[in-house]
């Protein structure tokens, strides 16, 4: 096959099944990061709320109940989805972190609230997975890199969104933390809506099918021994990567606007703008990242990203005034969103056919789950030691251990789903 030949689906438009899955899956995604963020950003307005009474530490445990129960929602969902398809369990995912979180806004004390956000997390848990596998199954061989980057950018458009809407309906227009939690709603419902819409996995469909006519059990698949050396391969790199995403994002609202040990004591505008523009190069960086690694391959992509990421914290995590907090944060946010935006055609790429819902989204969330003390813990950090601290013991370690744990893994870049091994795991290459 020449070279313009094997470029040729490249150039091709998506179909409009296609473009459904991929939008109602970057929809799901950025709502969930959307939700999530507004506790990041609403903490110190909770904080202020009396009837909650509950401490800094306290609260901060909101974030971790979520990510606590993400690995439940992404074996519920993905079990369900490996058995029926993908359409439906991501339908009722949906109305189900959907109703979790506007139900925040009504949330009477601390004790409901923290309930409330353990079934999100159950639904988050569930869309990413899910929603990736769909996505990934449609989307044209050749152009899994990008999409997978302007997927997981979902991820950091759903942080845009929640900075916006925290400077334009709790800062410009005096509306309380609760109102917030009410505007995930809309584009939630969107994206189900769009999904109503969307034909089921044909590589389900056909992988089904060779499970039937030999006779393989998703047991089967799972008690695989090069599967299960696999999950917990993944499950080690995600939570170096959960670490890394974390560790570089949920202190760092707090720490550009704290007065107090060591924090930059920017006013809460100034703060929320400078978030907006890391995410701006998040954005950028998922793109950029998830598009390269379809010419260097999905490992090399990851091990740059991390490595870049390195000379960078000099002015991520010091204060040097605000211009360059802008452009550290902007950087770093490239540099680790930028590894994040390989993940979802990787996680895919890595899984066997026959359980896609279950496992890409599982190993994700159980990393998720062994990183889910971050935020308390840099908040104890901070106390005692400082904030620069804080970002540096924890941002310094996990971008070190990304490039390395990725270094040396394997990877199945560009392999066609649904093939002759659709009940296996892919055969992993130590390159591109």
């Amino acid at each position: 096959m020449t070279e313009s030949a094997a470029a040729a689906p490249d150039k091709r438009k998506l179909t409009a099944d296609q473009r459904n899955s991929f939008l109602a899956a970057w929809l799901g995604w950025s709502m969930d990061a959307f939700d999530y963020f507004l506790v990041v950003f609403v903490l110190a307005d909770i904080d202020k709320d009396a009837s909650f009474g509950a401490t800094a530490t306290q609260l901060a445990f909101i974030t971790t109940a979520t990510l606590v129960m993400r690995p439940v929602g992404a074996l519920l969902f993905g079990l369900w989805a490996d058995r029926v398809g993908r359409r439906i369990p991501l339908m009722v995912d949906v109305l189900l972190y959907s109703v979790a979180g506007v139900l925040c806004a009504v949330a009477p004390n601390f004790t409901v609230l923290l309930i409330l956000r353990f079934v999100y997390g159950i639904g988050m848990g569930g869309e990413w997975g899910l929603g990736a596998a769909l996505a990934m199954e449609k989307i044209p061989v050749q152009r899994r890199g990008f999409f997978s980057g302007l997927l997981q950018a979902g991820y950091s458009a759903g942080y845009l969104f929640a900075a916006l809407a925290y400077l334009l309906f709790h800062t410009a227009f005096g509306l309380g933390w609760r109102w917030l939690f009410v505007l995930s709603v809309i584009p939630a419902l969107i994206s189900l809506l769009i999904r109503a819409r969307v034909r089921e996995s044909e590589v389900w469909e056909s992988t089904r099918e060779k499970m039937r006519v030999t006779r393989t059990s998703v047991r089967d698949v799972l008690l695989n021994p090069k599967v299960i050396r696999r999950f917990v391969y993944l499950i080690l790199l995600m939570t170096a990567f959960n670490w890394m995403s974390h560790g570089t994002q949920d202190l760092y609202p707090t720490f550009l606007k704290a007065t107090e040990h060591g924090g930059a004591g920017l006013s809460a505008a100034t703060s929320t703008w400078i978030a907006v523009i890391y995410n701006v190069g998040a954005i950028v960086g998922g793109l950029l990242f998830g598009s390269l690694s379809e010419r260097f391959g999905r490992r090399m992509t990851i091990v740059g990203a991390a490595v870049l990421g390195l000379p960078v914290i000099p002015i991520f995590a010091f204060d040097h005034g605000a211009g360059l907090l802008v452009l550290g944060s902007f950087l770093m946010q490239v540099m680790v969103q930028g590894a994040w935006g390989v993940i979802p055609a990787h996680l895919t790429e890595m899984s066997p056919d026959a359980i896609r819902g279950f496992f890409p989204g599982v190993t994700y969330q159980l990393g998720n789950l062994l990183a889910a003390l971050n935020l308390p813990i840099q908040e104890s950090i901070a106390q005692s030691q400082g904030y620069t601290a804080a970002l540096l013991w924890t941002v310094i370690p996990v971008l070190i251990a990304v490039a390395v744990l990725t270094a040396v893994g394997k990877e199945a870049k560009s392999i066609h789903f649904g093939g002759e091994g659709a009940t296996a795991a892919p055969a992993g290459t130590s390159g591109s």
